[in-house]
């Protein structure tokens, strides 16, 4: 694998429902020949939010100190940086900017798990796909991806087409077309993440044709994973690599909450 490559988007077992220790996803990155990795982890919301997928916040500190020892164990060897993967989620937004400024962070996916009460990528309610109609269920959540967007609180949109997860495409596409020139108006990344060619649906996230209306708009790309288990650390990274080239897309990454080139 190519050495220049970061994983970006990795979980830790404090999320309840990922394997491995921050040590055993390093160790896996570097076995891979990657560069660095970057953990981010699902922010502590909340308690009524979500709470049996992601750390509560009394744990944030020991997330904290786990990729701390990563780091120094590999030091010299492996670029360990921390991140998050946030929750926009409107209502939320004096509870991010506490947890934002708790440490300091390398890195923050804002990423969009819910519309309304529906936590639509969970497998235990995807059945409530039958009983929507799918226009009107991605322009909300595109209206949400933009308001992510818009919030100033994170570096990169996670997973941006996420609602395919299980096989239910959008066949508009009007509003992820709007969503994006947001994101572009407001220069954040997009997070590049492999873990969809993992689901259902079969294809990373975003679609072909999105990653490359993403570069028409000179968005960049954060390249990541999603793994929760250290077997998926860097999992189809060549592929991802191939797929941004030949949309002319840049790759990045963070570090201290400024993008890198690279």
């Amino acid at each position: 694998m190519n050495a220049a490559f970061f994983d970006n988007h990795m979980h830790t077992p404090l999320c309840k429902h990922a394997t491995g220790t921050p040590l055993e996803y390093a160790k896996a990155a570097l076995d891979a020949g990657l560069r660095g990795v970057t953990f981010t982890d699902h922010m502590p919301m909340p308690a009524w939010y979500d709470a049996d997928w992601r750390m509560r916040r009394d744990q944030l500190d020991t997330y904290v100190a786990m990729v701390r020892e990563a780091q120094e164990a590999f030091r010299g060897r492996l670029d360990v940086r921390l991140g998050l993967e946030a929750d926009f989620h409107p209502g939320t937004e004096r509870w991010l900017e506490e947890v934002l400024s708790a440490h300091p962070w390398d890195y923050v996916i804002g990423s969009v798990h819910y519309i309304g009460a529906w936590g639509f990528d969970n497998p235990e309610f995807k059945d409530e796909y039958d009983r929507r109609d799918l226009d009107s269920l991605y322009r909300h959540y595109y209206v949400l991806v933009e308001g992510a967007a818009r919030s100033g609180f994170f570096d990169a949109v996670g997973h941006l087409d996420l609602p395919k997860k299980f096989g239910h495409r959008d066949t508009n596409g009007s509003a992820a077309l709007r969503a994006l020139d947001t994101v572009a108006t407001m220069d954040v990344a997009l997070d590049f993440n492999t873990a969809g060619w993992r689901k259902d649906v079969a294809e990373a996230y975003p679609a072909p044709n999105l990653v490359l209306e993403a570069a028409a708009r000179n968005i960049p790309f954060v390249l990541g994973s999603d793994a929760h288990r250290p077997e998926e650390v860097g999992h189809r990274f060549e592929d991802a690599r191939a797929s941004l080239s030949e949309a002319g897309a840049a790759i990045v990454t963070f570090r201290g909450r400024e993008r890198q080139h690279g």
